[in-house]
């Protein structure tokens, strides 16, 4: 224990120990540390950055392929991140005790100060201090006109500021502004609990399914027809809405003027025919970017667009292996496509094609294979050739990429790779007996998107508030203003009684608008004075 130091022939006392808090003293003192505002900002930082991850790492909910391919690709870290939970980052651990403790945060430091606030306004105002002239703007000022008179005059004056006013023994008036102040505060908040709870609505009772549509395809809502699909953790897949959708034709338009704008896209709009429940007529409806179609509490919406190369790949015989419109995803403005095409029936090897398809090829592929303008003006398949097992493992993987651990480069006779160029109409006569590719026609897709979120309304509303309370919190000023009134000195008993009226303003922060209602004040008790008795004229000392 620490001594005091004393000086010669002095007691030397020991300092007082303190109490211990104990096990209930430790957890209101947690409690208070928890609810307090600086770890509700904490949190949200916290939380903010816990999201990243879920936008760097490929996400099993989302798709699965591309969460195995990335492990097999990393096979030394990727077990940990799995582990972690990396690859499902928003249904974590980690990352749900982040969003509840900043729930509770919210929660906590809200209540405490919403009934602080409430108590506040329901008391009345602090009684006047003696010495006014301590306070950071402050005026004094005699006038003609009796005590009750100048207190009148202020309380006018304040009235018209929206001051909330009390009189302290006829001596004295306090007037208090602001308290929006406060509640725009608590306000922002409790709607920053309202976005964190709607987000929770959305992720439990929500989900979305994105499909690819090319033209002429047709689509049956179901939870195994999407292409990928994450649904709510209380929702019930066996319940989505039944909808048909067929997509008759995709309207696209690119700017063609050379210039800056050249190659631009100008319009995106998908022509569809929706059939809303089994055995309903269908109706033509149309889709264009922020403008989803509705369909029993769900919105479809146009998210992306490319092209399906229409593909037959045959066997020696002649047998028809493979036929599909195959999506190639966009790479660049210019429609740059990578895609994937798995024949799983070539035999004695299965048969893997990969490569790129461009809308307007440049011919020469000098700096290899790119598109030179979006829409198909000349239109080629770049394609290699790989045999061999096409799901080492039996391991899911994406449709647009092909996993070449047991596979191996079809070669041709004089042993380089076997490279495919193919433009509409034309076929390619694969080496060594394998059989043909033919590149039949070239159809658009639409990326589409179907989601129902019930939180987003509770999510609108609340950042509306929050927005709201945000302007509240930054414009008002939280001000107290006092007017003390007593009478002047006798100097001439001949003289009229005269009143000294001392006004002292205080605000919260820095408010340049106080002085101007401190002499506002003054200004009203100066035209009191001058319409009761306009022969004489008041003394004032402003400061």
């Amino acid at each position: 224990m620490r001594q005091r130091r004393a000086g010669k022939g002095a007691t030397q006392r020991p300092e007082p120990a303190l109490p211990e808090l104990g096990p209930l003293g430790l957890l209101r003192w947690g409690w208070r540390q928890l609810t307090s505002m600086r770890t509700a900002l904490f949190l949200l930082l916290l939380l903010s950055i816990a999201a990243v991850p879920g936008s760097i790492f490929p996400q099993r909910n989302i798709d699965a392929g591309r969460v195995a391919d990335y492990i097999a690709q990393n096979p030394t870290t990727s077990p940990w991140l799995d582990r972690l939970g990396f690859f499902d980052v928003y249904a974590s651990v980690w990352f749900s005790a982040i969003y509840l403790l900043l729930f509770i945060s919210l929660v906590g430091c809200i209540v405490p100060r919403t009934k602080v606030h409430v108590a506040a306004l329901r008391a009345r105002p602090p009684k006047a201090p003696a010495r006014l002239h301590r306070l950071d703007e402050h005026a004094e000022l005699t006038t003609s006109l009796s005590p009750g008179e100048a207190l009148e005059a202020a309380r006018v004056a304040l009235r018209r500021k929206h001051f909330r006013l009390h009189s302290h023994d006829g001596v004295s008036l306090s007037g208090e502004s602001g308290y929006l102040r406060e509640s725009g505060n608590l306000l922002f908040h409790l709607a920053l609990t309202g976005i964190i709870v709607g987000m929770a609505v959305g992720h439990v009772f929500g989900w979305r399914g994105d499909i690819i549509l090319a033209e002429g395809d047709k689509f049956a809502s179901s939870a195994g027809t999407y292409n990928t699909i994450s649904p709510g953790p209380w929702v019930d897949t066996e319940s989505l809405p039944p909808f048909v959708l067929s997509l008759d034709k995709l309207d696209v338009e690119f700017n063609e003027t050379p210039g800056r704008g050249f190659g631009q896209p100008r319009l995106f709009e998908a022509q569809t025919r929706l059939q809303r429940d089994p055995g309903s007529e269908a109706s033509q409806e149309t889709v264009s970017v922020n403008h989803p179609i509705a369909v029993d509490g769900a919105d479809i919406f146009l998210l992306g667009n490319g092209y399906t190369p229409v593909v037959t790949v045959r066997d020696a015989k002649g047998t028809v292996l493979y036929r599909e419109a195959t999506p190639f995803l966009p790479q660049d403005g210019n429609y740059r496509s990578v895609g994937v095409i798995k024949v799983p029936s070539a035999s004695p090897k299965q048969l893997g094609f990969t490569g790129f398809f461009l809308p307007t090829a440049e011919p020469t592929f000098a700096n290899g294979p790119a598109s030179v303008f979006p829409d198909t003006k000349n239109p080629e398949l770049a394609l290699s050739v790989w045999e061999g097992n096409l799901f080492p493992g039996g391991a899911p993987q994406s449709v647009y990429t092909l996993n070449t651990d047991e596979m191996k480069q079809v070669t041709k006779a004089d042993g380089s790779p076997a490279l495919v160029r193919l433009k509409p109409g034309q076929t390619y006569k694969l080496p060594g007996e394998r059989g043909s590719i033919t590149f039949d026609s070239v159809k658009r897709f639409a990326g589409l998107s179907v989601r129902t979120d019930p939180g987003a309304p509770i999510s609108l509303v609340s950042a509306i508030l929050a927005t709201l309370g945000l302007i509240l919190g930054l414009t008002i000023k939280r001000r107290r203003v006092f007017v003390r009134v007593r009478p002047a000195t006798a100097g001439d008993p001949s003289a009229a009684p005269a009143t000294v009226v001392t006004i002292g303003g205080l605000s919260k922060d820095s408010d340049p608008g106080l002085a101007a209602i401190v002499t506002g004040i003054v200004t009203a008790i100066d035209t009191a004075t001058a319409t009761a008795a306009p022969d004489r004229l008041p003394e004032r000392t402003d400061s």
